[in-house]
């Protein structure tokens, strides 16, 4: 009897031992339901991708498994790619053709705003080689060098502005007269000589002091002096070579844009300005042009971009002959 308790006794022993390969059992299915779990979020992930994949995008999926070499070297029609080389790519991915590929050189696709950004950029690029083309012409043309003081040259937003101010002891014109110097003349010659080979329309413009006539605002005045001198500065460039059909505007702004505001009587108020036009400034001059009615005086005023104010000088004809008077502008 006391051997049967004791192989019972052992029996029992050998049991426990197997409950415990059990407790290692368990722990194999957590690796397997979480095998199970990572495949379902795969799917759900797969079905949420299906789910927000555009037609586009089907059809180029299902087109790759058809032909996956012809997708590959040439992108496919319709495949929906942006960075597609070819017809078929671009923004709107529902469409199976007729897309283009945006890209630099896709104009298009630029707002207004964009593009006139970098037609600036362009214009002051080519503005700053014509100055630098201008200003080393002064310096070779000895007519020209002997006078650099009186001529400035800058870029401004509508284009190349060439301004040949007066000095106390070189006045550019008679007294009270558009009667050109002698040195204007030449100076006016050689710069329309330059300014012949620019493919750029020119506008110019007249300047005075703020010193009055003796008969006021009612007779001959700064403004009728002022026109006449840009428009005689006009023909003395034609004489020089340059092409008439270049010149599209000629004004007289008397003293409403002064240089010198502080001294409104100060030599250098009186001058003459040729502005080198870029395309934003041209454009912007023929659509004004076009909107302007013959004979409407206030219109074509509102269109001078200068001055609130301003007298055209007549395209032809002698330049008028201001009256004389003790206290005639210079």
């Amino acid at each position: 009897m006391a051997a049967q308790s004791e192989k019972a006794k052992s029996t029992i022993v050998i049991k426990r031992i197997k409950k415990g390969g059990h407790s290692g059992h368990s722990a194999a299915w957590k690796i397997a339901y979480a095998d199970f779990v990572t495949a379902m979020m795969a799917f759900f992930l797969l079905m949420w991708l299906l789910g927000s994949t555009t037609k586009g995008d089907l059809k180029g999926i299902a087109d790759y498994f058809n032909s996956p070499l012809q997708v590959a070297m040439l992108g496919g029609s319709g495949s929906g790619d942006a960075t597609s080389v070819i017809e078929g790519g671009g923004e709107d991915l529902t469409k199976s053709a007729g897309q283009i590929k945006k890209g630099s050189n896709d104009t298009r696709r630029r707002t207004p705003e964009h593009l006139r950004k970098e037609l600036e950029k362009v214009e002051r690029e080519r503005m700053g080689k014509l100055k630098q083309r201008l200003d080393a012409a002064i310096l070779a043309t000895p007519k020209l060098a002997e006078f650099r003081n009186q001529i400035r040259v800058e870029v401004t937003p509508d284009g190349l502005r060439i301004q040949i101010v007066d000095d106390f002891n070189r006045p550019m014109f008679a007294l009270g007269s558009s009667s050109v110097q002698p040195y204007m003349r030449e100076i006016l010659h050689e710069i329309g000589k330059v300014l012949n080979d620019v493919d750029s329309k020119v506008a110019l413009s007249g300047h005075t002091d703020a010193a009055p006539y003796a008969a006021g605002e009612r007779g001959y005045s700064n403004w009728e002096l002022s026109a006449d001198r840009a428009n005689a500065s006009r023909r003395e460039l034609i004489v020089g070579g340059m092409s008439t059909d270049k010149i599209v505007r000629v004004v007289g702004l008397a003293d409403s844009s002064l240089l010198v505001k502080d001294d409104p009587r100060s030599a250098l108020n009186r001058r003459i300005s040729i502005i080198v036009l870029n395309k934003l400034a041209e454009d912007k001059m023929n659509r004004a042009n076009g909107e302007i009615e013959a004979g409407s005086a206030e219109e074509v005023e509102q269109s001078l971009p200068d001055a609130d104010a301003a007298i055209t000088a007549p395209a032809n004809g002698a330049a008028q002959t201001a009256p004389a008077a003790a206290d005639a502008p210079r």
